[in-house]
């Protein structure tokens, strides 16, 4: 008999594409992984998907155990939710504050998702540039933000969502591009395009530049992904942005990119909320779409457990 657990299998393979990004998306080895297709291939006697191809390719078997799981789950989860809502707890506020200003592609996706599912639930976004997000968060002017500098605060409780690799964007011309990974010497002599957010707040500061002792030789301020990456195109700057924010421009041909430092920098990206706020069944739920809604909209994120 098939379980709720092979269903998701099977759907996070289809999403994943690959048995390594299936296992990320579960929290998974790819061991365990396997050994959940080879039990529910055994039960049905039949195999799921043909081996050693990429993108992943399902059999019919397999096809017709994805349909299954793509009327099954959505009920699953809708039924969950009604239940809570039933057991109390639907209205309330979840105002939020970004200081990951490249979030807002994959966070709208799982507010528009949630709005739908919990109606009762007052829900307001904001960008935290010229306030601090955290204290804020501590007063209780705001639900939940979304950062990548957990500071430790009395009372206030941190979800990891997923790590990201920090890359640097240059134009195509830069002389950079010749290099296989930035050093920080390197932008001695670049202008520094970030948002307008303090210093403390710009990992390419805290994590590459501050540690070697380097000052870029100049900085400019933008508020948009896209003005930044506009900037750097026409050979006014360089920047630093996540690897999922500048795919599009980087398979558009627009712009390049290279890692910070031989090893790169990850930042790990989480959801801030009060720890009174945890057991909040539309919490709980936010931030099970949230997760969900990384895992379909990003590429090049490694999933956290």
């Amino acid at each position: 008999m098939l379980e709720i657990k092979h269903l998701k299998t099977v759907r996070a393979l289809r999403d994943g594409g690959s048995l390594v990004e299936a296992a990320k998306q579960l929290h998974l080895t790819q061991s365990a992984l396997s050994h959940q297709l080879k039990d529910v291939e055994e039960r049905l006697g039949l195999s799921l998907f043909i081996r050693k191809t990429k993108p992943i390719r399902f059999t019919r078997a397999g096809e017709h155990i994805l349909e299954l799981a793509e009327k099954v789950i959505p009920q699953l989860e809708q039924t969950s939710r009604d239940i809570k809502k039933l057991a109390g707890g639907q209205a309330g506020r979840l105002h939020m504050a970004i200081e990951c200003h490249s979030c807002f592609d994959w966070l709208m996706p799982a507010i528009n998702s949630f709005r739908d599912q919990w109606p009762e639930v007052e829900i307001d976004l904001m960008a935290s540039f010229h306030f601090e997000p955290l204290p804020a968060l501590a007063r209780g002017d705001l639900d939940l933000v979304v950062t990548a500098d957990p500071t430790p605060m009395s009372g206030i409780y941190y979800q990891p969502l997923f790590r990201y690799q920090a890359l640097l964007a240059i134009a195509n011309q830069d002389n950079l591009t010749d290099k296989k990974f930035v050093e920080a010497k390197d932008l001695a002599q670049k202008t520094l395009i970030h948002y307008p957010v303090e210093r403390k707040r710009l990992d390419i500061f805290t994590q590459f530049l501050d540690p070697n002792g380097i000052e870029p030789n100049a900085t400019r301020h933008a508020d948009l992904t896209l003005m930044i990456v506009q900037l750097v195109a026409s050979g006014r700057g360089v920047a630093c942005l996540p690897n999922w924010a500048l795919q599009p421009y980087l398979n558009a041909g627009l712009i390049s990119s290279r890692p910070l430092g031989e090893k790169g920098i990850w930042p790990t990206l989480y959801a801030a909320i009060r720890e009174e706020q945890k057991d909040s069944s539309y919490m709980k739920d936010f931030l099970q779409q949230s997760l969900h809604s990384c895992n379909n909209n990003l590429t090049g994120i490694e999933p956290l457990k």
